[in-house]
């Protein structure tokens, strides 16, 4: 007969904080509204750096002809050809290169010379597989697509915290979203980063790891609000928060952990989109505690036991005895 360990596991962080979140609430709201509107006016001013997805150019794939393909080469010839955004990865079997070149001035004519150019700067080493050229109307309409995409990720999630919860849930949840794409964009919009669809697919990742920690949050708020009936809602919404931190951290710590993984090891083909993760599931997990649940204190959720519905009851049971 084997004898099991009782194994209780192990607390990484301490429960029953009383950690006062709502003491900086309004500096903390003030803040977001800030890096909200500067993140609008960089986006309006200095525009984004739009990768080949969303300005046009050729995609070029090529497969090398002894064996693996060295990227580290590719990139050093094509890269010295002065052909503006070139993106270089590897594409299915080790041999398969993907090469993306921003669309060139001088129309059809110049596309053919970049092409010529490429793979004249391979050399015998790799042949020619396939060429497509994207341009600029499939270009613009990849960029209505893409913000189309997030307004309806925004528009479904408000619909749902609405029906699952309150108006001023929804509300709440809807600021910390918009935050949340503004100042990434943000960010990429002042660092000049590259933008191209895989920042779009980030953006609705975060979008998804966002409202899952605000809905954490907003149940067990509504969870209290059953249960603490005369508890001031400030204190409330501490409680909640303190109640769920422990959750919240070890979820951003663990998959902070695979992004900075990533992010190190990764290379440079999902460096930006590893950073837009990494930068959005550290402001998810922010304007969780510091948007979301501190708007329902500003909107003032309606409960059983507030002063009007007190009022209320008290009218009718007199209107009863007389």
């Amino acid at each position: 007969m084997f004898l099991v360990p009782d194994f209780k596991g192990f607390d990484f962080f301490p429960h029953g904080t009383h950690i006062d979140f709502m003491r900086v609430k309004g500096p903390a709201f003030g803040l977001s509204i800030l890096m909200m509107v500067l993140s609008v006016a960089l986006f309006l001013f200095n525009g984004l750096n739009y990768g080949v997805d969303f300005k046009g150019g050729s995609l070029i794939e090529v497969q090398s002809k002894s064996g693996a393909a060295d990227l580290s080469s590719i990139r050093q010839k094509v890269g010295g050809l002065g052909l503006g955004d070139v993106q270089i990865q590897s594409f299915g079997a080790p041999s398969d290169v993907l090469i993306r070149v921003e669309q060139q001035p001088g129309g059809e004519k110049a596309q053919q010379e970049t092409l010529n150019k490429v793979l004249a700067a391979l050399g015998e080493d790799y042949k020619q597989r396939r060429v497509e050229v994207v341009g600029p109307a499939v270009s613009s309409e990849l960029r209505m697509t893409g913000a189309i995409a997030v307004l309806c990720s925004i528009l479904a999630i408000i619909v749902y915290v609405w029906f699952r919860f309150e108006w001023q849930f929804a509300l709440g949840t809807v600021v910390a979203l918009a935050h949340d794409v503004l100042v990434t964009v943000g960010i990429f919009s002042l660092f000049q980063m590259e933008f191209d669809l895989s920042i779009v697919a980030a953006l609705l990742t975060i979008l998804g790891y966002s409202v899952n920690d605000t809905v954490v949050v907003s149940d067990r708020i509504r969870e209290n609000l059953r249960k603490f009936k005369k508890t001031d809602l400030t204190e409330l919404l501490n409680l909640s928060i303190n109640e769920t931190l422990s959750r919240t951290i070890l979820t951003g710590a663990t998959t902070i952990a695979v992004l900075v993984a990533l992010y190190i090891f990764g290379g440079e083909v999902i460096r930006n989109f590893t950073f837009a993760m990494l930068f959005g599931v550290l402001i998810g997990t922010y304007s969780s505690i510091f948007i979301a649940a501190p708007l329902l204190g500003y909107l003032g959720v309606k409960r059983d036991w507030s002063t009007e519905a007190a009022a209320g009851k008290g009218d009718k049971a007199a209107a009863g005895k007389a």
